[in-house]
């Protein structure tokens, strides 16, 4: 079969990465073509879109709006009553200080670090991850000039990076604070969606990667409706409800896109926004495929930790987003059970308030809650073993919750996964630790978004940097610069 020159680009998937990628292009004047998948839209998925990429996009001419909680946490006290830590700096310190002068003191120092060292890490994602194996003079010279930019930032913020990106989030937060409410809320953002607890190695990085993109003084992400405005800008053929079968590959070229319903889509070039397992092991045959890299993908970690709730409520619940991470110890022991394949007896979760039409709910983030279970599947006793755990723990939190429950609809790591297309139900496709980030993202031979085929791209969260779009703006860079 000769290349269809007039063929239009198709990407898979409609989730944001996926989204920006099929814009990019086609404000580059490519024709389009989205295979949505018939998954369900993530609102999470959308609230950390860079504005570097809102801006290039103009959508916010196109509807796009974001929320943003205040106070972007509300912490449960063990001796009663709560910690708010508010977007204000000066507001925040005052609530400190009414549990240690020595934390409120050391709040704005903190913060200003940490945001100095995640301003690098946004800067290293804001570039298409360099080859460190690569001889081209055009991309030694980039890599050279974003060190020399990274220089400039000054001495104390590259330290920091080197510093606290190794540590275990719980060193570094001992090493800083002494209240154990303020330590868990923030070491939870370290731990988020992964199988691992605070004293872990490289969850120092995973809190600075979490803050990119948020104000100082605010380790929570914005909330936004980017997923729907990508979806609804015009410019692209956008196919809801199709199923892929197959990516068809011919003389080491992809060449169409082939649907379930027996349709086949021609295609130029083909961007997959689904997981690398997903791509490179079911759509397409293997036998066009290295052995060694299969077996890469097979081994890139992706478990799923989360479950997550749906609660109606009949009156406002009292707080815009409650951390219950209770301390360290807690957090670590939840860890403990996850590792081992059980559900944690006390997992932490977030509770987010979101009124519509005048309808209250919390949407919870459960964690740590595995996917694959050892020696037992999901059930619905084990739904409501967590759905009880949950519920006591917001009782307690926010007094008389439970009078105002309505509804409450939970979906395991499973049912996501199924909902979400979701690999082993991991939102991030692949963990989000340090030999999985940046230029071994998830793979090194894969980093630069480029599948050993002649024309597929993977621009999926499992690709650098899991964040604000980037992936899929990167992916869809790496197509343009490389038309043949």
């Amino acid at each position: 079969m000769s290349r269809d020159t007039n063929a239009p680009i198709v990407v898979i998937g409609a989730n944001v990465d996926a989204l920006v990628a099929a814009h990019r292009l086609s404000m580059q004047g490519r024709s389009v073509v989205v295979v949505d998948q018939g998954f369900a839209t993530d609102a999470e998925a959308g609230t950390t879109l860079a504005p570097a990429i809102v801006d290039a996009l103009r959508l916010r001419e196109h509807g796009l709006v974001t929320t943003a909680p205040d106070p972007w946490a509300s912490v449960p006290l063990a001796e009663g009553g709560r910690l708010d830590l508010y977007r204000d700096m000066n507001r925040t310190v005052a609530s400190i200080a009414r549990l240690s002068p020595r934390d409120a003191k050391q709040w704005p120092v903190f913060c200003a670090r940490v945001h100095a060292a995640a301003q690098i890490l946004a800067q290293v994602y804001a570039a298409p991850p360099p080859d460190p194996m690569t001889n081209d003079r055009a991309a030694l010279w980039r890599m050279a000039r974003l060190a020399l930019d990274v220089r400039r930032r000054g001495r104390q913020a590259v330290v920091d990076l080197l510093r606290f990106t190794p540590m275990p989030v719980a060193d570094l937060l001992d090493d800083w604070f002494e209240t154990p409410a303020l330590k868990a809320a923030l070491a939870a953002s370290g731990v988020r969606d992964l199988a691992y607890g605070p004293r872990a190695g490289g969850t120092g990085f995973v809190m600075l990667h979490h803050h990119v993109g948020c104000a100082p003084g605010v380790f929570r992400e914005v909330c936004s409706n980017a997923a729907d405005v990508l979806r609804a800008r015009p410019g692209i053929d956008l196919r809801t409800g199709a199923r892929v079968a197959a990516i068809e590959v011919h003389a080491g070229r992809v060449a169409a896109v082939r649907l379930h319903d027996g349709e086949t889509l021609p295609a130029a070039a083909v961007l997959s926004g689904l997981d690398v397992h997903t791509t490179l092991s079911r759509l397409v045959d293997t036998k066009w495929l290295d052995p060694e890299l299969l077996r890469a993908v097979r081994h890139v970690r992706g478990r799923g930790v989360v479950a997550r709730l749906s609660i109606g409520l009949d009156r406002a619940p009292g707080f815009a987003h409650l951390v219950g991470a209770g301390s360290m110890d807690d957090l670590q022991r939840s860890a403990d059970d996850a590792k081992f394949g059980r559900v944690a007896s006390h997992p932490w979760f977030e509770a987010t308030h979101v009124e519509s039409s005048g309808e209250h709910r919390l949407d919870v983030h459960v964690q740590h809650v595995p996917h694959t279970l050892r020696g037992a599947q999901w059930s619905g006793e084990l739904a409501k073993m967590v759905e009880d755990a949950v519920r006591s723990r917001l009782e307690v939190a926010a007094l008389g919750i439970g009078a105002s429950i309505r509804a409450v609809a939970f979906a395991s790591p499973v049912d996501l996964a199924e909902r979400f297309g979701w690999h082993d139900g991991q939102s991030n496709d692949a963990e989000l630790t340090l030999d999985q980030a940046l230029w071994m993202r998830p793979v090194p031979t894969l980093a630069q978004y480029a599948a050993p085929i002649a024309g597929l791209y993977l621009c999926g969260p499992g690709m650098h940097p899991g964040r604000g779009g980037w992936a899929g703006w990167h992916a869809a860079g790496a197509v343009l610069t490389n038309p043949g």
